[in-house]
């Protein structure tokens, strides 16, 4: 039945206007055609192609990369930058003096006077740049370093924070920045995991797993902990003759092939027997890569893995030389902890109380293994092809709190750095305030942070996502800006 236009509703009504159709075509078919443009520049947000049945197999990246690997090294329970790498010459005059106008209260309690660096710093390198005594052999390195001394975080607290700097979000249940890498990019290495989080000897971080977990992205991502103290659990089987072992192995091969071959689109399938395959080549790769025995003396030396002195920097140490081994045999991240959960600052950073008598013993623990393994990356040329990265969840207050020898803690303006594949050495960027708390130029949420370290590998923040509950989203969420400022020309 035909009707006259007066009974249709208004979007009817303009359906029938012949200018207001000719119109929207145009702007259809200019809109078609842009997303067409886009798609073949490569421009438009999509998930890489992954094969389920390969899904460690490299993918090529977004552009040309300038790392191939990384390592982050993460200090658990927020480092002050006022005791290691900012220099506030106004901290050490006003010592002992009230801030005028400062927060009466922070997070743990009532805040106290102003409190100088409790290390001296002094000038190093070639670039002059002002580094705290507590950690002279990473000091040395400064002129390798491109500092970023204006970050920001999102919450003050350890376990959303140390979520925010891994997964770009302080809840739970999204990917790590490991997690998005070995998706988008997968691993040089198919006898070894894709992605590997070495635990600090004296535990794992507040928020554990949630480090180096894959959210929403598929398992295979997530990062596999192992150390040289402990390696991958459950790896081998218990009281069964290596023969006997590896013939089941072998008939399992068989009847997992015939079963695909029987059910060719079944992805869940491919991926689990790819993991049980990864599974079986570990047997043989893991145990080999953690054997330190066939190390010379000289470099367990360099290192401080020999030192019988220390255990825990000892251990440390030989995790450190577990890091450099890793990447030498084409693991793609890296992800290393110094310190471990909340113990009021004893087993790692949170230097609330008595942070001179604490730093002191977590500074032996972190410094000449961790200068040690950038300088053996350096001596082996695997510097040209890995970014290191130094990270801390947030900052400190350049105040004491009061009645304790400690400083809270400061999610407006803290220090991180980077060294190697397409780093610019001897930067400094951003600066916070003449006390150090807050940023106050070139400010950047941790957000900029992991776009720089993406970018670096060869990844646009933007264009890497995955639809989740029928959002796409990413390691930025909807920020995020490269910091260029660090980057090598």
């Amino acid at each position: 039945m035909n009707l006259p236009a007066e009974f249709l509703s208004l979007p009817g009504r303009h359906l029938l206007d012949r200018r207001r159709f000719l119109s929207g075509t145009a702007t259809a078919l200019g809109s078609v055609a842009l997303t067409s443009l886009l798609k073949n520049d490569r421009l438009l947000a999509a998930p890489p192609l992954i094969d389920p049945a390969h899904p460690y197999a490299p993918r090529p990246p977004h552009f040309p990369a300038r790392a191939k690997n990384v390592i982050v090294i993460f200090c658990a329970g927020a480092v002050s930058q006022l005791e290691t790498w900012d220099y506030k010459p106004a901290l050490i005059r006003r010592d002992g003096q009230p801030l005028p106008g400062g927060p009466s209260v922070t997070f743990q309690g009532p805040a106290g006077n102003l409190a100088r660096p409790q290390y001296p710093f002094r000038q190093r390198g070639a670039t002059g740049k002002w580094v705290s005594d507590l950690i002279p052999h990473l000091a040395s390195l400064t002129d390798d370093f491109a500092f970023v001394h204006s970050l920001t975080s999102k919450s003050n607290t350890h376990g959303p924070a140390e979520n925010f700097l891994s997964t770009g979000f302080a809840l739970d249940g999204f990917p790590s920045l490991g997690a998005w890498t070995t998706y988008a990019l997968g691993s040089e290495s198919q006898e070894l995991p894709a992605y590997v989080s070495i635990p600090d000897p004296r535990g794992v971080p507040q928020n554990g797993s949630n480090n180096w977990g894959p959210g929403f992205l598929p398992a295979a991502y997530q990062g596999t902990p192992l150390s040289s103290a402990h390696p991958v659990r459950h790896l081998a089987a218990r009281n069964i003759a290596p023969a006997a072992d590896h013939a089941a192995r072998s008939l399992l091969q068989r009847l997992n092939a015939q079963h695909l071959q029987q059910h060719p689109a079944d992805q869940h399938l491919a991926a689990r027997i790819a993991s049980y395959e990864l599974a079986a080549r570990m047997q043989l790769s893991v145990p080999e890569i953690s054997d330190l025995t066939t190390e010379p003396a000289h470099l367990l030396r360099a290192y401080g893995a020999d030192d019988s002195s220390n255990p825990t920097k000892a251990a440390f140490a030989k995790n450190c030389i577990l890091a450099r081994r890793l990447v030498e045999r084409g693991v793609r991240f890296v992800q290393l902890f110094n310190g471990a959960y909340a113990s009021g600052g004893e087993l790692n950073w949170d230097g609330h109380s008595k942070l001179r008598e604490q730093y002191d013993r977590h500074a032996a623990i972190l410094d000449q293994p961790a200068a040690a393994l950038i300088r053996d990356l350096q001596q082996r040329g695997l510097l040209e092809d890995t970014l290191v990265v130094w990270c801390t969840e947030f900052g400190r207050m350049p105040f004491f709190q009061k009645g304790a020898q400690g400083r809270d803690h400061n999610p407006d303006g803290f220090t991180c750095w980077m060294t190697g594949a397409g780093v610019q050495p001897g930067v400094s960027h951003g600066r916070t305030d003449e006390l150090g708390q807050k940023a106050i130029e070139d400010i950047h949420p941790l957000y900029d942070f992991n776009a720089t370290i993406l970018h670096l590998l060869g990844l646009d923040h933007e264009r890497l996502t995955f639809e989740h509950n029928g959002v796409q989203r990413r390691l930025t969420n909807v920020e995020g800006h490269v910091i260029h400022q660090i980057l090598a020309t």
